[in-house]
């Protein structure tokens, strides 16, 4: 599903594509390249956060730990 996210910053309009209807996490204006931390949920934009590089990239890799901690404890498929 598209998401529309209009950047609190410089007013652009940008999209996303999300699996579910809730997601936490960073996001970066494609235009004016601000980075922020964003709660979507029920395909809304609920908060926007600015973060630093640093901050981003520390989200990024929790959430590939969490991905791969998923990945470790599902159900083989037959």
């Amino acid at each position: 599903m598209m998401i529309t996210i209009k950047c609190p910053s410089c007013g652009t309009e940008g999209s996303q594509s999300l699996l579910e209807p809730t997601y936490r996490g960073p996001y970066r204006c494609w235009k004016c390249r601000e980075l922020f931390s964003i709660q979507i949920e029920n395909n809304e934009v609920k908060s926007f956060e600015p973060i630093t590089e640093e901050q981003m990239a520390k989200q990024q890799e929790e959430r590939r730990q969490i991905e791969e901690l998923k990945a470790k404890f599902r159900k083989p498929s037959d």
